[in-house]
């Protein structure tokens, strides 16, 4: 099946005609629970429980705005940060094609790398370059990817958390590649990345329910928050759907038999830029139906647990509280 990119910010067209808990009224932020300061504890310590989860998307509803939207919009700021410090960057151009933005300060410690990395400066002799190119010796994709591996190797810790997993630099999605990026690596270039994010459901007496999951508490990113049943970034050399069927299998044991029917339903792309990072993301989204009695079993331990939600309980939790890593929840209510 084929990715679609769409210009927006925020893009929400759906090609599937299957009932959506974005269709359910909008909840207030009001959620009414036994103890609201054990929730404020454990919101911004980071540490809950299913417990905490489902008392959220339960809560008394009766006093709730439906024109209150104020949770939503928190959300979608968590992962558009950062737009007046754009200037703070640079291209990152390579074979004249901008694929990229650095953070100047990052720049500095570029300069060792001389056989690797120019910087240009403009007409005003400014200290700081106007672009970063790739040096004119590397000529070959693979030269650059190699040349640029060593450099990111180099710099140690000030890229942490090094997966060995290659993301393609391009100008846009499906254009030519002119090399392979470390993912960690990304946001510190400002490469566009790209991802596949999949809502798995069941339906039951005519209501919408969703797998969930709660990342492993060991995950260098995100760790312990909630996540779709299925999520992951795009390396280089795979189709969207041949990825996410990869990540099925790998996330929650689900079949390609099964897998192979999730239908594309768009897309949402972001940036975020905090300190160096110039983070600049496009996930592609995906609705599977599932069999009402598969239960998803994890076979990376990437994932601590699953629980079936009904899909208004989600559209709740996500207005109320910040248990979902930021991104999956201007998936789940964009779409």
């Amino acid at each position: 099946m084929a990715c679609y990119l769409f210009p927006a910010a925020i893009v929400a067209p759906r090609s599937s005609p299957l009932p959506r808990f974005a269709h359910h009224r909008i909840r207030a932020q009001k959620p009414s629970i036994s103890n609201p300061k054990r929730l404020s504890s454990v919101v911004s310590s980071g540490r809950f429980g299913w417990d905490d989860v489902l008392r959220v998307g339960e809560g008394n509803q009766e006093d709730d705005d439906p024109s209150d939207l104020r949770g939503y919009f928190e959300k979608v700021r968590a992962c558009n940060r950062g737009s007046e410090k754009q200037s703070e960057f640079v291209p990152f151009v390579v074979e004249d094609q901008i694929v990229g933005y650095i953070h100047r300060g990052f720049i500095e410690h570029l300069r060792k790398f001389q056989d690797v990395f120019t910087i240009v400066s403009g007409n005003n002799g400014c200290y700081i370059g106007d672009r970063v190119t790739l040096h004119s010796s590397l000529k070959k994709p693979e030269d650059k990817t190699r040349a640029v591996g060593d450099a990111i190797t180099c710099l140690g810790k000030l890229i942490p958390g090094i997966r060995n997993e290659l993301y393609p630099v391009t100008s846009s999605f499906g254009m030519p590649v002119f090399f392979s990026l470390e993912r960690a690596a990304a946001p510190y270039f400002g490469i566009k990345a790209y991802g596949v994010h999949m809502n798995g459901y069941v339906e039951r007496d005519g209501q919408q329910f969703l797998w969930i999951g709660k990342r492993s508490d060991m995950k260098p990113t995100f760790p312990g928050m909630l996540d779709h049943l299925v999520a992951g970034g795009l390396p280089h050399g795979i189709t969207c759907k041949e990825n996410l069927m990869k990540e099925c299998e790998e996330e929650a044991g689900i079949p390609r038999s099964i897998s192979n029917n999730a239908i594309s339903v768009g897309a949402i792309s972001y940036v975020d830029i905090d300190e160096y990072k110039y983070k600049r993301d496009v996930l592609f989204c995906y609705d599977l139906k599932l069999p009402a009695g598969f239960v998803p079993k994890n076979e990376d331990g990437e994932v601590d647990s699953f629980r079936l939600v009904p899909a208004a309980h989600v559209a709740n939790i996500i207005q109320r509280a910040e248990f979902f890593k930021p991104n999956c929840s201007i998936v789940h209510f964009s779409r």
